[in-house]
């Protein structure tokens, strides 16, 4: 008895605690901020998520969300574990550590391969959202019952600076332009500084007029984030290799539990 308990007491298990604790800690809150991440899209976000017909996006969401809560989970799990020194616990946190890391290399080897192919002829995504937006633009953009979708066209010809889904001319087709424009031919939105009726005068010195549309932005943006989110992860997933190295240490130096 004596030698396990100097064996569990020893100032190196005592550090690998400390280590072990202080790294799931800050996974913890890893997995906190990444299921913020998921939250705060869905909530701020989704007012792009409408304007698209696929849910994949708003899925990815969801996903972020889980994983969060699963990473909380589990740094939970492993203070647990490092506190009442229960090697039981640890193999169970070895174990979902290493699910976690295999899904993150997993995800962040397929998030650079999907860049390297798409980037920057992403047809079958440019496909998607040409389609989509502009049907989604120029038939509901300030219709009766499409304040959201209103909302989410004039957010994205600002922040993204663009106009029309493709170019500006997309707004002379469609539902807008025959029943809501009234002098205008781009919504006021296109305007680099709106106001009330900007949006009669299409001129480049006046509207955002980029090529390849708000299509152009979107991909750049999505495939941006797409870049670093697969950094990030591969990233993550190599610092917890110093985590399941800690706990195999701190297993090595623990007793065994008496049942």
């Amino acid at each position: 008895m004596g030698v396990d308990e100097e064996k569990t007491n020893t100032c190196g298990t005592i550090c690998l605690k400390y280590l072990l604790f202080t790294f799931n800690l800050v996974f913890w809150l890893a997995g906190g901020a990444v299921a913020a991440v998921g939250i705060w899209t869905l909530v701020d976000k989704s007012e792009y998520i409408s304007l698209l017909a696929s849910s994949a996006y708003s899925a990815a969401a969801y996903v972020l969300i889980l994983a969060g809560f699963i990473v909380v989970a589990t740094g939970i799990l492993g203070c647990c574990a490092t506190i009442r020194e229960h090697r039981g616990f640890l193999i169970v946190y070895f174990v979902l550590l290493l699910c976690i890391f295999l899904l993150e290399i997993t995800a962040g080897a397929l998030a650079y391969v999907y860049y390297q192919e798409c980037f920057p002829f992403c047809y079958q995504l440019s496909d998607e959202l040409k389609v989509n937006l502009k049907e989604t633009m120029v038939n509901k953009y300030e219709q009766p019952g499409q304040e959201d979708v209103t909302l989410a066209i004039n957010n994205l010809h600002q922040d993204l600076k663009c106009c029309g889904s493709n170019n500006f001319s997309d707004w002379r087709d469609g539902e807008w332009i025959k029943t809501r424009a009234g002098e205008r031919v781009v919504p006021d939105s296109c305007c680099k500084t709106p106001s009330d009726l900007c949006g009669r005068r299409d001129h480049p010195s006046n509207i955002y007029n980029v090529e390849g549309g708000c299509i152009n932005k979107l991909e750049e943006f999505l495939l941006q984030h797409l870049k670093i989110l697969g950094g990030v992860g591969i990233g993550l997933a190599f610092v917890q290799v110093v985590g399941m190295i800690f706990t195999c240490c701190l297993y090595q130096n623990l007793k065994e539990d008496p049942y």
